[in-house]
């Protein structure tokens, strides 16, 4: 079923069955952040009070029926994801107002904006897209709002030029971010409280400020450090032991771990389980629960709880290290107990990457997503968002990065069962004999397999680069393979079958071009380029001068394509040469150089699995390479600033 496509103005009513709903709030073309947010609006288009702001740093209403649930990246740009619990919404609240603000730059510069309301099983109920915006830093997208008991949602589409702060106090909150304040910025997603001072005679406290936008500076703690060992081969004791036994001892260690370290690290658990789609508040987690389902057991491997004021989110886990698999049943299983407990999700954990974000290892029976989510995570997403905590901020407690980079230490180890990323599939060597032979067809099944291991692998090293650089990286596909897997494993087969490619582009925010990732088994190479715009003046020698001082560490191996404006017209050789004689590339050209192609070829590793002279070792180690030496010190031009004219514009000067 297709769902509404609404025009600015137009509602849509919700089916009377849908109790619970996300609004995800998405934009392209541009690397500018938007901060979404919603407001509980009364009768009088105003919020009741202050808590009826939801944004990032007050992530959920008092009530518990708002929730904001941070951003991600898609292939298509970012996205903010909002829940809302339409049975528990208080009555006084007529409208949820989804607004989205700036703080850098318009939302004329993000291109498309695109607001979609889903259910709990992901299905769309409604869609709006607009790129009508231009100078707005506060963007209205739409609401949802009740009518004689029922509820609709609205594409507005209204913009102003106010800001998140202007844009909250135009609805009736109290703002303020006063800079000389002395309160304390609040740990990781705990809500800034209005301050209040003491009043004589018993009276109410009066406040005395609001809520304050401004967002939390992140803090980096250091670890523990042992340095009072006499010889480089003691090591510390460690926190979590790898000494295991079969495969479900290796499984409760490493769920206890995850567990024990999530209470003990909030921070952690926060981005944990903001993956999970929980919401904001203090962690609970417990082991080994057993639950009757008819005349047997259920046994999931921990419950998950969130809690915050009245409001309790509860996940139910399932567990699988090294090379377990998880099974229909088994999750089917455990969604008809979390419907019957009116618990939230259901959360699967193991070493399967899936090659988009939202989509699920295992397909389950839609029909038991009516009330209950389903997310899986991968060992890899919750080993990056560690390493992220660790590397970027975001813990200023040393006994906390202590027990973090413990878990760390313990997920590295090989006897934990995690593993990131290692194994290419079953088939993947005959696909690779059939492409290297010719014989390799689009209408391959086994073809389609590896393609999907292929997407994986792309993910993964997006998620790699993420918490390596502290940046969100994303893995670009075209917009109907990020929605439709199926067409995104045949085009990705078409194009092996065709020249016996695969590829990968990978875009990093502030470097000057996408890092293009192309596996070619029929060299068995490794190929990484980049592409970035020449400077628009100056002779073609000076612009190539240019790019080469930026390049003054990077290998001689490397390709330097030089495109000129006149069609057709390109020049290539090793850097290496063009270090020695830079009019290699110029000689003989005509017109000005546009653009400048960087590429260079590394070994392809062949197995299909392990850490040495595996493939997704040798394309992942290519990536890390080529990043670091030629990607990291490129920047894209800059044009110098407009000179003063020499002319004196004062007649007493002249």
């Amino acid at each position: 079923m297709t769902s509404p496509i609404l025009a600015k103005g137009q509602n849509v009513p919700l089916p009377d069955d849908v109790i619970h709903i996300d609004v995800v709030i998405g934009w392209t073309e541009s690397e500018i952040e938007v901060d979404a947010s919603a407001l509980l609006l009364g009768a009088d288009g105003k919020v009741r009070s202050d808590a009826d702001f939801v944004f990032y740093n007050q992530p959920e209403s008092p009530d518990g029926s708002v929730r904001f649930l941070g951003t991600s990246a898609t292939a298509e740009g970012t996205q903010a994801r909002i829940a809302i619990d339409l049975s528990a919404v208080p009555e006084p609240v007529h409208t949820v107002a989804l607004v989205g603000s700036v703080g850098v730059g318009t939302f004329g510069d993000l291109g498309k904006l695109a607001l979609r309301v889903v259910d709990a099983a992901g299905h769309s109920l409604a869609e709006y897209t607009t790129a009508d915006a231009t100078t707005e830093s506060a963007f209205v997208f739409g609401e949802v709002y009740r009518r004689g008991g029922a509820w609709k949602v609205r594409a507005v589409g209204q913009g102003w030029e106010s800001g998140l702060a202007g844009l909250a106090t135009d609805f009736g909150v109290d703002v303020d971010d006063d800079a000389e304040s002395s309160d304390t910025p609040p740990s990781s997603g705990e809500p800034v409280a209005p301050a209040a001072v003491a009043t004589p005679n018993g009276q109410k406290p009066a406040r005395t400020r609001g809520v304050r936008t401004a967002k939390r500076t992140l803090k980096k703690a250091k670890p523990i450090e042992f340095e009072l060992a006499e010889l480089d081969s003691w090591q510390p004791a460690r926190l979590f032991s790898v000494v295991v036994g079969g495969g479900d001892e290796q499984e409760r260690r490493a769920t206890s771990a995850l567990v024990a370290t999530m209470q003990a690290v909030r921070p952690f658990a926060r981005a944990v389980c903001a993956r999970m789609g929980a919401p904001a508040g203090t962690f609970e987690g417990y082991v080994e629960v057993q639950y009757e389902l008819g005349e047997s057991k259920v046994i999931p491997d921990a419950v998950l709880k969130m809690s915050r004021g009245s409001r309790v989110w509860t996940a139910m886990l399932e567990v699988k290290t090294g090379n377990g698999k998880l099974r229909r049943d088994q999750l089917e299983n455990y969604l008809d107990v979390a419907r019957k407990k009116k618990y939230d999700a259901v959360v699967s954990l193991s070493n399967d990457v899936p090659a988009g974000p939202g989509e699920l290892p295992v397909e389950v029976d839609r029909r038991k997503l009516a009330k209950v989510a389903l997310r899986h995570l991968s060992w890899a997403e919750v080993a990056h968002e560690a390493r992220m905590l660790l590397s970027h901020g975001g813990i200023d407690d040393g006994l906390q990065a202590w027990i973090l980079s413990e878990f760390v230490r313990y997920l590295e180890h090989p006897r934990s069962g995690v593993t990131e990323f290692v194994d290419m599939g079953r088939h993947w060597v005959a696909v690779r004999d059939a492409v290297t032979a010719g014989i390799l067809r689009a209408g391959d099944q086994k073809a389609v397999t590896v393609a999907d291991k292929w997407a994986s692998l792309s993910r993964h090293l997006a998620l790699r680069l993420t918490a390596a650089l502290g940046v969100t990286v994303k893995h670009i596909l075209p917009r109907r393979h990020n929605s439709d897997p199926a067409a995104r494993s045949a085009a990705f087969v078409e194009r092996l079958a065709a020249d016996g490619t695969f590829e990968a582009v990978l875009r990093i925010p502030d470097t000057a071009g996408d890092l293009v990732v192309v596996a070619d088994l029929r060299t068995n190479r490794i190929r990484c380029r980049t592409t970035l715009d020449a400077p628009n003046e100056g002779t073609a020698g000076r612009r190539l001068s240019w790019l080469l001082r930026q390049l003054a560490d990077a290998p001689g191996d490397v390709q330097v394509e030089a495109v000129f404006s006149e069609r057709g017209n390109e020049a290539c050789e090793h850097l290496a040469r063009v270090r020695a004689d830079p009019k290699v590339l110029t000689v003989g050209r005509t017109g000005a150089i546009v653009s400048f192609s960087l590429e260079q070829a590394f070994p392809m590793g062949n197995r299909r699995s392990g850490t040495a002279a595996s493939f997704i070792a040798s394309v992942t180690s290519a990536t890390d390479t080529f990043y670091g030496s030629v990607v990291q010190p490129l920047r894209g031009w800059v044009p110098a600033a407009p000179k003063q004219s020499e002319t004196p514009t004062d007649p007493a000067d002249a």
